[in-house]
């Protein structure tokens, strides 16, 4: 591998995913794996960041940017949130160095929201969002996940943001509840199931009626014998569309949403935005959107300075 210009590294609670870049951002070499935070602590942050970058013969002196809960108090070293309304160009010239002895190791900080009625936090979201505003976007951006972030955009700034529990309150009620039993053995929901549109459709029509309409799921498979595979399609489809009514109510009208999300959350959000009648919804792909981001904050992290390295 030729030598990397820097490395920039997404490490989060449960993941791991590295990649070695040159100068413009190109893939040199990448390792990803489940090691997150816990694990990664047992055995110290700087010997597993080290053990990758010796698969991959990155050598001594090669820096690296970071993002993601490696900055929380529980990662590597807290990375201090900056307090929104904030421009995003900010994250790299206020990225915090941690004790590393090879090489520069700077982690982003996250984004809080210290609104008395509204307070909210962000880590890790914010380098994908670098991206876009790289590019000039000004608007609206939905990051789907364990918990789905609304940005709005304006200026390069991240002006405001709401964090909404979907991905944990699926996991909850499918594993957790009296629905459980429902929906053990379903397949991964398909976006184009009939179950999983009636469901966002139900949840925009009357967000108050969620928590009934997730009982009834129970009460079907009771006294109907519903198909889990329908059932936790519905589940989906609930939780997707309340998430949709709640962002509709905190940011407005949502046309122009720019989707960054990968994978079957790309396909069921899409899905979910057309049920929803969403206009001019554009997509990104969630992993390409965070590697660019720290490419750029460690291109402007590390630039030269009088002819070092800052």
């Amino acid at each position: 591998m030729r030598t990397p210009s820097h490395v920039v590294v997404d490490w989060g609670t449960s993941s791991f995913r590295l990649w070695a870049l040159d100068a413009g951002g190109h893939v040199l070499g990448e390792r990803r794996s489940a090691q997150g935070l816990a694990a990664s602590a047992a055995e110290g942050f700087e010997a597993v960041l080290e053990s990758y970058l010796a698969a991959l013969g990155v050598r001594e002196g090669v820096p690296a940017m970071m993002c993601g809960m490696v900055g929380s108090r529980a990662g590597w070293k807290e990375a201090a949130y900056l307090d929104a309304p904030v421009r995003l160009d900010r994250l790299a010239a206020l990225a915090t160095d941690v004790p590393a002895a090879r090489r520069r190791v700077a982690i982003l900080p996250g984004i809080a929201q210290r609104r008395r009625r509204h307070p909210d936090v962000m880590r890790g979201e914010e380098t994908q969002l670098l991206a876009l505003t790289r590019e000039g976007h000004d608007g609206l951006a939905c990051l789907p996940g364990t918990h789905s972030k609304w940005v709005r955009l304006e200026k390069g700034a991240v002006e405001r943001f709401s964090t909404f529990m979907t991905g944990e309150l699926f996991q909850l009620v499918r594993t957790a509840t009296v629905v459980a039993p429902a929906v053990e053995g379903a397949p991964p929901v398909e976006a184009a199931a009939p179950a999983f549109a009636r469901g966002v459709a139900d949840a925009l029509e009357a967000p108050e009626t969620v928590g009934n309409r997730l009982f009834e799921l129970r009460a079907g498979w009771l006294l109907a014998d519903a198909p889990a595979e329908e059932t936790l399609a519905r589940l989906s489809g609930l939780l997707i569309g309340l998430e949709i009514a709640g962002a509709r109510q905190r940011l407005g009208r949502l046309d122009g949403t720019v989707l960054i999300a990968s994978g079957p959350a790309a396909a069921l959000y899409r899905r979910a935005f057309a049920v929803a009648e969403i206009a001019g919804v554009t997509l990104r792909d969630a992993e390409t959107c965070v590697r660019d981001g720290l490419h750029e904050a460690a291109r402007i992290a590390f630039a030269p300075v009088d002819g070092a390295a800052r």
